[in-house]
């Protein structure tokens, strides 16, 4: 006679990889530093387990307002992980996600399960708990394959900013150099800028005109089968 099968006991949680950037600085990820075991005292993701009654984006929404006190300028999903052993308490399966949020317009505030929250850089990243740092490889490979077809970096930028500024970013992310020329030339040729009367001054050199991005014309753009290629 066949044993009966045995009923699941498998947990929901989710995880998020936001990034941030500071101008002229290393790509950065938001962890929070757990105040609960396991890995207590240790730096992770932002993220835990779903309610009963609550969708996957609020989930990860409530997360992050909990832990980290932010609510990201782009999110999407990224991946799940769901390798027996990665939470040493139950068997959980986390849906991870993908975030952008521009620093300067988030004060980080921990609450919850979270002792502290602070921005790290991605070459930088202290031992993580769980299997986070997969996750964040993953997340970063996304990135960095993501921001060459939709222009998702904007989402990092301040409200106005320089050119060499948008270029300085996508260098950062991509990691390694860009042509110049044909970056500003493609750009360009997409109308996803809008110059203002404004300007900024960097360094010893000309005050750099500020521009913003046309949420508008890009959203055009998607709609007739836009492409953003940059290489």
């Amino acid at each position: 006679m066949d044993s009966p099968k045995k009923l699941q006991d498998i947990k929901v949680a989710v995880d998020a990889v936001i990034f941030g950037y500071f101008d002229k600085k290393d790509l950065q990820i938001l962890l929070i530093k757990r105040n609960i075991e396991p890995f207590k005292g240790g730096w992770a993701l932002p993220g835990g387990l779903v309610l009963d009654d609550e969708n996957l984006d609020d989930a990860v929404k409530r997360e992050l307002h909990e832990e980290a006190g932010i609510k990201p300028d782009f999110l999407e999903q990224l991946y799940t992980f769901g390798n027996v052993g990665r939470d040493p308490r139950n068997r959980v399966v986390s849906v991870a996600y993908l975030g952008l949020v521009n620093p300067s317009y988030h004060e980080l505030f921990a609450d919850s399960d979270a002792d502290d929250a602070q921005w790290f850089s991605v070459n930088e990243l202290p031992k993580l708990a769980f299997d986070h740092q997969t996750i964040i490889d993953i997340a970063l490979k996304r990135l960095r394959t993501k921001i060459q077809y939709q222009p998702i970096g904007f989402n990092l930028l301040n409200d106005e900013f320089v050119f060499s500024e948008l270029e300085n970013l996508y260098k950062t992310i991509i990691g390694k150099e860009i042509d110049r020329r044909n970056f500003r030339k493609k750009i360009m040729s997409y109308e996803l800028l809008n110059e203002t009367s404004q300007y900024k001054k960097e360094g010893s050199g000309r005050p750099g005109k500020l521009f913003t991005f046309n949420q508008e014309k890009y959203k055009q753009l998607e709609e007739e089968g836009f492409y953003f290629e940059i290489k």
